[in-house]
Parts: structure tokens; C-alpha cells; sequence
């Protein structure tokens, strides 16, 4: 199964728009199809406080809705080492994450913000890594 880190902003996409690619990243994940999402205490910290923010206007039935499904599908890692690789430090607990979880990517609607690689993890959009998946994806569909 391939394992991945999933973005805080695709996780916000994906409560705030269904049928877009973070919405579907985020389905495959919390029903453990094809990809293990993997997170960190500090990185369901960071979705919770996001998914609360008033500007979203995410209910608070669908916040707790998310969450609770994060926390029974995600595989929790405790990272042991602090990486400081992102100028912005927030982004640096998804690295940390992604190493702890021996990830294959981490999937995030804000590249600029990440390098395409960091050790052998591919840093894509979700848009490329359902492109990435997609042969699984219909071969899944075949059986």
C-alpha cells in the first residue's frame, strides 16, 4: 500500500468541495484504498485547528466527521527528529512526518512551499498523484 502525507490544505479542499481530486484523495484515504495515509500528533493538530477556523465555515458536525475518520484510518507516527527544511516551520512537521512514516509522497495543493523531493519521498499536487495512481485505480475497478 502506498503511503502518504496528506497537505493540511488538501484536507481543507476536500471538507470544503466534493468532487475535486483533493476529495477524492482524501475518500481513498479514510477508506484505506490503495494509500495509508500516515499522520503525526503535531500534523492532526494542525488539521484540527485549520478545519476550526471560523473564515472556513466548516460545520462543526463535518470538522468532527473528518476528524474522527482521520483517526481511525491514519497510521500515527511519532517523528524523533526536527527537521528544518521549509522556510515556513509549519510545513517542516510534514516532512517530519512523512520520514518517520517511511512515505512515498506527500500530496499538497501548495508546491511552492515544497521541494519536488526530499530523501525518496515525491512532493506532487493531488492532481498528479491521481495520475500517478490511476492504473491502480482501474485495475482495482476491473476486479
Amino acid at each position: 500500500m502506498t503511503r502518504v502525507v496528506i497537505d493540511t490544505n488538501v484536507v481543507v479542499s476536500a471538507n470544503l468541495a466534493d468532487e475535486t481530486p483533493p476529495a477524492a484523495i482524501f475518500l481513498l484515504a479514510v477508506r484505506r484504498k490503495l494509500i495509508q495515509m500516515c499522520i503525526s500528533p503535531a500534523v492532526l493538530a494542525e488539521y484540527e485547528e485549520v478545519l476550526r477556523r471560523p473564515r472556513l465555515n466548516i460545520a462543526e458536525e463535518k470538522v468532527q466527521t473528518s476528524l474522527t475518520l482521520i483517526r481511525n484510518a491514519a497510521h500515527m507516527v511519532h517523528p524523533t527528529t526536527t527537521l528544518n527544511i521549509s522556510s515556513h516551520d509549519s510545513d517542516n512537521r510534514f516532512y517530519e512526518c512523512a520520514e518517520a512514516a517511511g512515505a512515498d509522497y506527500i500530496i499538497t495543493g501548495n508546491t511552492r512551499h515544497f521541494l519536488q523531493q526530499f530523501e525518496n519521498i515525491r512532493i506532487v499536487t493531488p492532481q498528479q498523484f491521481l495520475e500517478i495512481i490511476a492504473p491502480q485505480l482501474a485495475q482495482e475497478g476491473n476486479q
